[in-house]
């Protein structure tokens, strides 16, 4: 999907650079916040990606609750958990990580990807950001 048709359907925007974590990131992604800390504990936030591009492996730990949900939104992309197969998404699609498990997400070769990213609130939270997504493997992805 170019930028053009994108913009189109990605209805929450675009946003800023997501220059806080461009380290962890393979290619640019934005972040375009849609609550406020301040005043709601889920924090929920519309990331997109231009193709190609893919987080770091990653883990939301919580010794109980956590995690995070992804609602994807406009484009394609991939999202992939340790020692399973990578799963496509597309608009519509919800996926629901459990705290504690290793994955990453992105967007695929040839699309803009947009998902809205929901930290889902627990006990004793934090994200751990491990190595990237090689090219090899992601060049595997069909």
């Amino acid at each position: 999907m170019n930028k053009e048709e994108f913009d189109k359907k990605n209805i929450f925007g675009i946003g800023s650079p997501n220059d806080n974590f461009k380290k962890y990131f393979i290619g640019d992604s934005f972040l375009n916040p849609l609550t406020d800390p301040k005043e709601s504990s889920v924090f929920l936030a519309n990331v997109t990606f231009e193709p190609g591009c893919r987080n770091n492996w990653h883990i939301h730990k919580s010794t109980s609750g956590g995690g995070q949900i992804l609602i994807c939104v406009a484009g394609s992309g991939w999202y992939q958990e340790e020692g399973k197969e990578a799963i496509s998404l597309e608009p519509g699609m919800v996926i629901t990580i459990p705290a504690n498990v290793k994955h990453w997400h992105g967007a695929k070769k040839d699309s803009w990807f947009s998902h809205i990213a929901v930290e889902v609130p627990g006990d004793n939270t934090s994200n751990e950001w491990c190595e990237a997504v090689s090219d090899e493997a992601y060049d595997k992805l069909i």
